[in-house]
């Protein structure tokens, strides 16, 4: 037993939250409902420690659908790169699960509770094979699935708020987009190389250089990819998503969704095609680098003039996003290493910083905004203390894990002889201390308006001070994500790089 179920690993990390979803709706019982959703996640975050291990040992595993060899079924690939969002999305998923537990009932209706865990995990299963499947078309299908699940739990923040209708509106048009673009991409590589393979796309478009097609192709699913990973300029669907999701939602959108889009963003530039191609080069030097430059300043200034903290958190992932493409687009090993560590601690500081602001919503009851943050610290210590802690890890500063994401970053940009790269990271860090101080300084050194008593409830704060924790011990140890993140960049960008 304990043999089959190492050996359909692949399949079944996907199929234990898809499976689950057909069931959940069913279920009319509100605490039921959370617990099959509870189990589901948990299964999906110890599978993937067994993929994990299973990786270590055979550095790649292929699971062929149906019993159909690649490239003419769908195979699924699991290896040392795409191992690492997998763990991300699964660890994360367990974790919001656990903090879903008070805030849904809080923020959707009764009836509905079941229909959005059902949703919940329909999203993760869609987000899961996003990244597992070697099949370029089956990878649409499942950005198609994550996108059209999120979008409906974007739109059940409208029990609170009508704003989240506008959200959601903007989320399915741009998404689909987005997806129409790189489908588009898929369509023109396949007619030219009659494989949908991402493996054996990889081996055909080596004969096919200056290809206008294979050039217009390339370029249509880049731009897809980077709309679903809310890379900068084609970010504007993001704020509103985040702001006006209910409560766990905007936690695990702002912890996996875009990570997963910026694996298949890497997965593209350096696996199915060449990085010592002149249209790869090109693309990361005058397209994606300044981009990314834009973004961290964008993102962080829009933060900085922003009151309405989710929003602020939300244009703060704008930013964060730019370092990873960032560092993708340096083109080194150490770069795309860096890149990808910081793609994991960030999951981690972002997925902390608004499980605190929307406990916070919580507990008094109303949008968080810089006004209404006045003294609430002082009301609510656990969750202040992990919100400094996390805010302190999304500066960079020593001891948390976002120190490590920027030393390797900078570190991989010296090496690269991009020192006015690095310069332009350590700014862009320094400048992003003025909105977290201003929420600091809000919830601590101000005095409230009224006296507040506030109850913190065990429930909400067992997942926020679990992530926190990780934060600081991937601080001090930092050998898991960078040893990972290596094998990773060595995987697609090779080791002489």
């Amino acid at each position: 037993m304990t043999d089959i179920v190492i050996k359909n690993l692949p399949i079944l990390v996907v199929l234990c939250p898809l499976m689950m979803s057909l069931i959940v709706v069913l279920i009319p019982n509100i605490f039921l409902s959370w617990l099959l959703t509870f189990a589901s996640t948990f299964v999906a975050f110890i599978f993937s420690i067994l993929l994990y291990q299973e990786v270590q040992i055979h550095s790649t595993i292929s699971y062929a659908l149906g019993n159909w060899a690649p490239p003419l079924g769908i195979e699924y690939v699991i290896d040392k790169v795409s191992i690492f969002p997998i763990i991300i999305i699964t660890l994360i998923g367990f974790l919001t699960t656990i903090f879903s537990s008070k805030m849904m009932p809080d923020e959707i209706n009764e009836t509905s509770i079941s229909k959005v865990y059902s949703l919940w995990l329909l999203a993760i299963a869609g987000l899961i094979g996003l990244v597992t499947t070697g099949d370029a078309f089956n990878l649409f299908v499942f950005l198609e699935i994550s996108s059209l699940a999120s979008v409906a739990l974007v739109a059940m923040g409208a029990q609170k708020d009508k704003q989240a209708l506008v959200a959601a509106y903007n989320y399915l048009i741009i998404g689909a987009v987005g997806a129409t673009l790189y489908v588009i991409g898929v369509g023109l590589l396949y007619g030219i190389t009659g494989t949908l393979n991402m493996a054996d796309l990889s081996e055909r478009v080596v004969d096919l250089k200056n290809n206008k097609a294979l050039i217009a192709g390339f370029g249509f699913m880049i731009v897809g990819i980077m709309v679903k990973a809310a890379v900068f300029p084609m970010h504007i669907w993001l704020p509103r998503a985040y702001a006006y999701a209910p409560s766990a939602v905007s936690v695990l959108l702002a912890a996996t969704a875009t990570k997963a889009s910026l694996y298949i963003l890497a997965r593209i530039l350096f696996s199915v095609f060449d990085i010592g191609d002149n249209l790869i080069i090109n693309t990361l030097s005058y397209i994606i680098l300044p981009l990314s430059i834009i973004a961290m300043f964008a993102g962080t200034i829009m933060a900085v003039y922003e009151k309405d903290i989710k929003r602020l958190l939300a244009h703060s992932s704008v930013a964060q996003i730019g370092y990873i493409t960032l560092a993708f687009a340096i083109g080194t090993k150490a770069s795309v290493a860096a890149g990808f560590i910081h793609m994991f601690n960030h999951a981690l500081i972002k997925g902390a910083l608004f499980m605190a602001i929307t406990s916070i919503s919580f507990y008094i009851q109303k949008r968080v905004t810089l006004s209404n943050l006045s003294g609430l610290g002082r009301a609510m210590p656990i969750t202040f203390f992990c919100f400094v802690i996390c805010s302190l890890s999304l500066a960079g500063l020593p001891l948390t894990a976002g120190f490590i994401s920027k030393l390797y970053l900078i570190k991989a940009s010296i090496s690269a002889d991009g020192l006015w790269i690095a310069i332009l990271i350590l700014f862009s860090s320094a400048l992003s201390v003025i909105y977290l101080w201003k929420m600091i300084e809000a919830l601590w050194l101000q005095q409230p308006r009224k006296e507040i008593i506030i109850k913190e409830n065990p429930t909400i704060y067992i997942s926020l001070l679990i992530i926190t924790f990780l934060n600081i011990y991937f601080g001090l140890d930092a050998s898991f994500v960078v040893d990972s993140s290596t094998e990773a960049a060595e995987k697609l960008v090779g080791v002489s790089k």
